[in-house]
């Protein structure tokens, strides 16, 4: 089934919202929250999971205990640096289905990296086998061992393509 988009008015209706909501930066007030504490992600695998990040991608392993919401359940961080972290939980016994982007899900989780780090985490991939599509020099994006797609960028925080963001 084909679609047709109406670019013309999804950038209109783009203009708008910026117009009506969007701010200059010296007039935004400060953001209530304080930073992503964790982004969790289900893993079928914990020890799959912690070689993936801990080993591939360069994210210290930092905790790991018992699921308080499941019995028998993981749940573990990683550091992500800035005092932000990415977590997982397993869920045996529960079906969890193949990962799926829907909407309300999560499309895809963009971690900053220092340039050299991410020349050396792209190697990492290509090392491991892990398939990616590669964008511009400083952004490549990919999946984990459960299908969740990451992209690792090598702009600062707060930046996108050169072009601030926050």
């Amino acid at each position: 089934m084909s679609t047709t988009v109406d670019r013309d008015g999804l950038a209109q209706a783009r203009g708008r919202i910026a117009r009506e909501h969007m701010r200059p930066k010296a007039d935004r007030p400060a953001s209530s929250a304080r930073g992503v504490h964790h982004v969790a992600l289900i893993s079928a695998d914990v020890e799959r999971t912690v070689r993936f990040y801990q080993e591939i991608l360069e994210f210290p392993l930092t905790e790991i205990f018992e699921n308080r919401d499941l019995p028998g359940s993981t749940h573990f961080f990683f550091d992500l640096g800035n005092g932000n972290a990415i977590a997982f939980f397993d869920l045996p016994g529960v079906d969890t289905g193949a990962y799926a982007e829907v909407l309300g899900g999560l499309h895809h989780l963009a971690i900053s990296v220092e340039p050299q780090r991410w020349a050396r985490l792209k190697a990492n991939l290509d090392t491991a086998g892990v398939e990616y599509a590669h964008v511009d020099e400083v952004s490549l994006y990919f999946r984990d061992p459960d299908g969740a797609r990451l992209e690792l960028i090598a702009d600062p925080l707060g930046e996108m393509y050169g072009a601030p963001v926050v």
